[in-house]
């Protein structure tokens, strides 16, 4: 039997029963169209968390209180570690000790509003050197100026404030010199950060930055830090200084065996591999549950096809007696449930885009991140594949069916 003729009759099968077709098509429309927006997003999300850890500079070594988090259950012991003491602080200061730190700065967490006047919000607030944070994520000021060390070791009560911050308390009028209350307790603004919006993950223009000594002793009255930020001399010897940090805390905390490390530490490469495997895990534990949705749209089309086989047993049978082989009855089936799978996956693809596209779009606009839309090759054949896979898997049983029917007692069948 010619190709052209398999089609044609494929077709004609198909569109005469529109609305079993249809609903067959559903499943893998679905089934393809969820694999095209998980690999999508997942890539777009990995890309903006990529460019945003890169735009920090290589240069940047994160030190993390817990042991490193190797899974879900690790994370609250992480979140909840103090081990990080003023007492590292200084030892990792002394160049003896890590000659490779061209600057460090701490940082604390601070949970709570800020208010004035009548005004009440609520920002990420954060204890941290002004300057060093200004320069890493090189955000700028549009008045005022970034506190410095004297501000540090002098535990002042002043606060840089972000640009939304600003218009929320104060409006029109000048912030300034004006007097704020976090937590109840008074903070003189000196400094308006310039509107950012999100530079890697921190919403400049809702953040609140205070002296980390005053966060500590004036707000939170803590003896721990929640992160150092080191800034590394010399890109090329980050490694070095990396072994450097962690031999100086162990010896600070007495630890002797590296197993039982209360502190972990990242660099660039090792949050993007981090954050890679992440989103790889995620993507493949996805991607697996989505397949259990295209073998159910593909039993689906196994059970239409059982049922198109038993009502076409007498054109079966007409067609065996003029001459059709059973590889001729198996290729029309098999065709058929192909080209319904297939159509099934082109449409789930377009669709998969669109929902990227949109989402990529309302990220973007509403969320102010810098998300680009991609739509990975992969997904594509993956979804192009995976279609024609179903139709060919769940296709054959039914064809092979047909293909064993006995011509004379095809005919016979009413």
């Amino acid at each position: 039997m010619k190709l052209t003729t398999i089609f044609k009759t494929a077709g004609i099968a198909i569109f005469s029963h529109k609305s079993r077709s249809i609903l067959t098509v559903i499943g893998i429309v679905i089934g393809v169209t969820s694999i095209i927006v998980i690999m999508s997003v997942g890539e777009g999300a990995t890309k903006l968390i990529t460019n945003e850890i890169t735009s920090l500079g290589a240069d940047i070594i994160y030190v993390e209180p817990g042991r490193e988090p190797k899974g879900p259950t690790d994370i609250s012991g992480y979140i909840l570690s103090k081990s990080l003491k003023e007492k590292d602080l200084e030892a990792l200061r002394k160049k003896s000790n890590v000659p490779g730190i061209k600057k460090i700065s701490p940082s604390v967490i601070v949970p709570g509003s800020i208010s004035y006047g009548g005004e009440t919000f609520r920002p990420m607030i954060s204890g941290s050197d002004a300057q060093f944070f200004g320069e890493v994520l090189d955000v700028g000021l549009q008045e005022g100026y970034f506190y410095d060390d004297i501000a540090i070791r002098n535990r002042e009560a002043v606060a840089v404030i972000g640009a939304r911050v600003k218009d929320e308390l104060f409006g029109e009028s000048d912030a300034l010199n004006k007097i704020i209350k976090i937590n109840n307790k008074s903070f003189k603004v000196v400094g308006i950060l310039e509107k950012r919006g999100q530079v890697f993950f921190f919403d400049m223009d809702t953040l609140v930055l205070i002296p980390y000594t005053t966060a500590r002793t004036y707000l939170l009255g803590i003896d721990h830090y929640n992160e150092f930020l080191v800034q590394v001399e010399d890109v090329e010897q980050i490694s070095a200084t990396v072994e450097d940090i962690k031999m100086t805390i162990r010896e600070s905390h007495g630890i002797t065996d590296p197993e039982k490390d209360d502190f972990h530490i990242m660099t660039q490469e090792s949050l993007l591999g981090q954050i890679n495997s992440i989103f790889n895990i995620l993507t493949t534990a996805l991607a697996v549950i989505v397949a259990i949705s295209l073998v159910v749209g593909g039993i689906g089309v196994m059970n239409i096809m059982l049922v198109s086989v038993t009502e076409r047993t007498r054109e079966i049978g007409l067609r065996k007696a003029l001459g059709a082989t059973e590889k001729d009855i198996i290729i029309q089936f098999v065709m058929e449930a192909v080209i319904l799978t297939l159509t099934g996956g082109i449409i789930g693809i377009i669709l998969g885009g669109m929902i990227s596209l949109a989402t990529a779009i309302s990220v973007s606009q509403f969320a102010g991140l810098n998300w680009r839309f991609t739509l990975p090759t992969s997904a594509v054949l993956i979804g192009f594949l995976s279609s024609i896979s179903i139709g060919l898997i769940f296709g054959i049983y039914p064809a092979r069916q047909a293909a064993k029917m006995h011509p004379v007692e095809a005919l016979r069948y009413e």
